[in-house]
């Protein structure tokens, strides 16, 4: 008796399976963007990053600037990354254009990582690293942590209305990571009110004038920058007793670090 031809296709397609082996996990990746550098450090096996980015290591910045105290530094230029002899790169979206297009044209692998705005980009950020490293059981653990930790927040629970602002009078929309944040924390955001949806600037009037319940502002950086004066401004100081100076570490990134920042607003 003969087999059929979907049978035949079938082993054929089997053997060529066999005989085509699944691709080596990459033993010495570089990364060359913070928040990549997070979750490369969460996920990789030993050994296996062998760089990250020189902001890594800025507690102002980075969440894991003691772990990433214990890695080798880079600056993302493409000489000093190439030298290192990496078999695959992770880059931001907006890593240095230039750097990557030299890295890719010397032959090395460079994938680029999206800035994750919402709960569904981390889990599928996490994902797609843990894929890149060939660490994906890792990385479904972590999301089932990450999951854990957003469950234990209570996040039903609606505390009023709140504003973000920023240096140079900026605010975050609904459709941003910081805006995320602070609707997981249980906020409105006056920003919807104004329309803004991702990161614009919003008149200290409008600020003033919309009477939020608590007030956001990123930490201030040393030096006397005239761009976080009118943070200083007695109108907002006068406009609600519940303002929050929020560490930048926890906000900069969208990674399981943003319980941290959830869990500071509730």
């Amino acid at each position: 008796m003969r087999p059929s031809r979907h049978i035949l296709g079938w082993l054929a397609a089997l053997s060529l399976a066999v005989a085509t082996p699944l691709a080596a996990a990459p033993q010495r990746v570089v990364s060359m963007n913070l928040c990549a550098d997070q979750l490369a450090m969460l996920l990789a096996g030993d050994g296996q990053l062998i760089s990250v980015s020189d902001l890594a290591q800025d507690p102002r910045i980075s969440a894991m600037a003691e772990t990433a105290a214990g890695y080798p530094v880079n600056h993302g230029r493409a000489e000093e990354i190439y030298l290192l002899r990496p078999d695959l790169v992770i880059a931001g979206q907006f890593t240095s254009g230039p750097a990557v297009q030299m890295l890719r044209r010397l032959g090395i692998r460079v994938e680029i990582l999206p800035p994750a705005e919402s709960i569904a980009a981390i889990r599928q950020e996490i994902t797609r690293m843990g894929g890149l490293l060939g660490r994906e059981e890792a990385a479904a653990d972590l999301i089932a942590e990450f999951d854990r930790g957003l469950a234990s927040l209570g996040r039903d629970r609606r505390r009023g209305r709140a504003a973000l602002y920023y240096a140079n009078g900026m605010t975050s929309g609904r459709n941003t990571l910081a805006g995320t944040i602070l609707d997981a924390a249980g906020y409105e955001n006056i920003a919807g009110d104004y329309g803004i949806a991702m990161t614009a600037g919003l008149p200290l009037e409008l600020v003033v004038m919309a009477q939020p319940d608590r007030l956001i502002t990123g930490a201030k950086w040393p030096g006397q920058s005239r761009s976080e004066a009118i943070l200083d401004h007695p109108a907002l100081k006068k406009l609600t007793p519940e303002t929050a100076e929020v560490a930048d570490r926890d906000w900069v990134c969208g990674t399981p670090f943003i319980l941290r920042a959830i869990e500071a607003l509730q």
